[in-house]
């Protein structure tokens, strides 16, 4: 297969704006208890010194933002002193679409077992302008891209507060083909000390995530003569080796598929006449080597992340009235991809050769953009469509695409999964807390957050979940309580 290699510049940084947003902070009803556990030498005495009353529980604003910290710091110090002679990350943080592996799994999140009946409590609640992207998280930082006016903003907040600490934007003037949502759909994503985002418009943006500086940025629909599609591009960039890898769609400039250097922003290579997907790129290893699995218009492939090298493509999704967007599902050595619109879904497993299709069904599967969960053997997903009648929930078996049980008519929805315990967002503004259990639907809570649209894709970090509706992002506490 042809790959190309170019040395494009990146385009000049533009100004920073900063429009005004207000926070609206609700008290924390358990936050006592987890600040009992992480006060310790001098803490407890800033603490003291700040008038905190443990006896009245009252805790002022300055507090309860000290008081996460902390406990988001001792954390990782607890877990780094059990894993003493192993290299130490941090756990809780969510810094890219569906979390850090991209499959909507939170291995290192422990959730609450039930909610009261009045739900979980939400922490604090912000408005948001316009756009479908969830948030990133990592540390103490989170980051919310949305469009405010007629320039998309890249909004870097505190995790306690939801406060804005610093704001980075520039102009936009989309207006998408099909429906009213002209604001940014791609989750950012956070590495290291860099964020980078990927705009209606194919405005492809690397900024700092301390200071929100702008360090490089680049004009992908312009300069590989790429289209905006439906809704806008929606495919989050991949960050491997340094490495920005976005599904751009540049079919007529053979750039469907193209890296760009982290440092820089400058063009590394660009492979495949593929128009755009909706679905994100994700990391795999396969025949251990490392890979990239990228669903585009009307094939998966699987690139070499070095130099762009195809090593397999498998066709899926057709041109017209369709889109792919649900990520690729990879595990071990199989591939799962599923689409709505009369596509359906496909399992293939992956070599050192290529990809050999093992089923291929339209009875099985067709989620319009949810990502499927696959945990303990059996594959948990929504067969339906948002903009269509009420979905199912399902679990397959994905050795064959067999259904194993059906929840009719539950609603479209986002999935992620926390040990034995599945966190379901559903568009209408409900919360699900269910087991993962292969034999039947387990539901243990529900909860409404909102009554408004919540298509946004959810972040889990340190017991906390991230919603957005149509013009709010909400924090709200499905962690287990601290012993």
């Amino acid at each position: 297969m042809r790959h190309d290699r170019c040395e494009s510049q990146p385009s000049p940084v533009p100004t920073t704006w900063q429009p005004p947003l207000s926070t609206d902070s609700i008290p924390i009803s358990n936050l006592l208890t987890s600040v009992n556990h992480c006060i310790i030498g001098r803490s407890f005495t800033r603490l003291k010194s700040r008038r905190f009353f443990f006896m009245t529980g009252q805790i002022d604003k300055s507090m309860r933002h000290h008081c996460f910290r902390l406990c988001i710091v001792v954390s990782g110090w607890v877990a780094c002193w059990a894993n003493a002679g192993q290299t130490c990350s941090r756990a809780g943080d969510w810094p890219q679409i569906l979390g850090p592996s991209r499959n909507g799994i939170a291995a290192d999140e422990s959730l609450a077992t039930s909610w009261a009946e009045s739900g979980p409590a939400t922490v604090w609640s912000r408005p948001v302008g316009q756009g479908l992207a969830g948030v990133a998280i990592q540390s103490e930082m989170g980051v919310l891209f949305h469009r405010l006016e007629d320039r998309e903003v890249i909004d870097g907040f505190d995790v306690a507060t939801g406060e804005s600490t610093w704001q980075q934007s520039y102009a936009t003037s989309f207006v998408p083909q099909v429906g009213s949502e002209g604001g940014p759909l791609c989750v950012p994503t956070i590495v290291g000390e860099r964020v980078v985002t990927f705009g209606a418009q194919g405005v492809l943006t690397c900024v700092n995530l301390k200071t929100g500086q702008q360090e490089w940025q680049r004009l992908t629909h312009d300069e590989f003569e790429a289209l905006s599609g439906y809704f806008g591009a929606g495919s989050s960039p991949l960050v491997l080796d340094d490495r920005v890898i976005v599904n751009v769609g540049g079919h007529k400039t053979r750039s469907g598929i193209v890296a760009f250097d982290l440092q820089t922003g400058k063009t590394l290579w660009h492979v495949t006449n593929e128009r755009a997907s909706y679905a994100a790129p994700v990391a795999a290893t396969i025949a251990g080597r490392p890979s990239v699995v990228c669903l585009a218009r009307t094939k998966c492939l699987g690139l070499d992340p070095a130099d762009g090298a195809i090593r397999f493509e498998l066709p899926f999704g057709k041109l017209g009235p369709t889109v792919n967007a649900a990520l690729p599902v990879v595990d071990n050595d199989r591939l799962f991809l599923t689409a709505s619109y009369a596509i359906g879904a496909v399992s293939a497993r992956l070599s050192a050769e290529g990809a050999e299709e093992l089923w291929r069904r339209r009875d099985s599967l067709a989620s319009q953009y949810t990502t499927p969960i696959i945990h303990d053997g059996v594959m948990y997903a929504i067969d339906g469509r948002q903009d269509g009648p009420p979905a199912d929930l399902v679990c397959l078996d994905p050795r064959t695409g067999d259904r194993v049980w059906v929840e009719k008519g539950f609603g479209y929805a986002t999935l992620i999964n926390a040990g034995d315990q599945l966190i379901i967002v559903k568009t209408d503004g409900e919360l699900v807390l269910m087991n993962a259990n292969r034999e039947r639907f387990d539901l243990v809570s529900r909860h409404r957050v909102t009554s408004k649209d919540m298509r946004a894709l959810p972040a889990l970090s340190n017991g906390r979940l991230y919603v957005r509706d149509t013009n709010r992002l909400y924090c709200v506490d499905v962690g287990a309580a601290v012993e």
